[in-house]
């Protein structure tokens, strides 16, 4: 085990693989088949079930538990797997289920932050740089994308994929899949705008976000149908931004696949 610092009282088996420099607090408990990359600090209090593999650099707070089978009654004892990339911090009493089936992975990316209290069910995918905040529930086989902001006290429903850069406001019901780039809140939640101030903190140009604000209108201002839409949006550009909102609807599982309803009118 190195150079870490493991407290007395932590329980680790010996089927465990722990880094160096690997901190692991009071009353942790890591069971067989887990990996700990370097530099991690688990806190006191935590349980780590396997299979289960952690990054480099992470940060777990007291009470959390990673790695437990599913809450799912399909699942039948399948060798499945939870995965969790680097440099994120994982507030206190956070849970992440293992996936349901053989060879199935519940996934968290990288910088990724997850505040207290928040569930993340089987077969989850979870992109890097994503924020959740508190009290947040993920049913099974959650989606979401890169640098999505979730806010907190809300469920999101099983299947439902949230685009890149979406914000999801607190309190929210979050039952069909949140476009990239949008603004939604409320219960039934609406879409409500871009997310202006997300896109310009994250350095997209005044092109590409001149292009988003059309591709809104055209999505949710006008009186087109989604696949009249569709054919608009791809005529406007060939960025980026706007490739990835086309991809993302025509692979929406949510009603016409445009997500959430749209507030107000044209």
């Amino acid at each position: 085990m190195g150079t870490s610092l493991i407290h007395p009282t932590a329980v680790i088996s010996d089927r465990a693989e722990i880094a160096p420099n690997v901190k692991i607090g009071a009353y942790a408990v890591i069971g067989d088949n887990v990996k700990i990359g370097a530099e991690t600090t688990i806190g006191s209090h935590v349980v780590i079930e396997g299979p289960t593999e952690i990054g480099a650099n992470n940060r777990i707070f007291p009470g959390a538990v990673i790695g437990l089978e599913p809450q799912d009654l399909k699942y039948q004892g399948a060798n499945s797997w939870v995965k969790i990339g680097d440099d994120n911090l994982i507030r206190e009493y956070v849970t992440i289920n293992r996936a349901t089936g053989e060879g199935e992975i519940t996934e968290v990316g990288n910088h990724t932050l997850l505040m207290a209290c928040v569930h993340v069910a089987h077969n989850c995918v979870i992109g890097d740089g994503v924020v959740i905040a508190n009290n947040v529930a993920l049913a099974g086989h959650v989606h979401i994308e890169e640098k999505a902001t979730i806010g907190g006290v809300l469920g999101i429903h099983q299947f439902v994929h949230i685009g890149k850069l979406a914000m999801v406001g607190g309190m929210s019901r979050i039952d069909r899949d949140v476009p990239p780039y949008t603004l939604v809140a409320g219960n039934p939640a609406r879409v409500r705008s871009l997310n202006l101030i997300g896109l310009k903190r994250r350095g997209y140009t005044s092109e590409e976000i001149t292009e988003l604000k059309k591709a809104f209108r055209l999505l949710y201002r006008s009186r087109y149908r989604l696949e009249e839409a569709l054919v608009q949006l791809e005529c406007l550009s060939d960025s980026e931004p706007l490739q990835h909102l086309h991809h993302f609807l025509q692979a929406s599982r949510s009603g016409d696949r445009r997500g959430l309803t749209p507030q107000g009118g044209s």
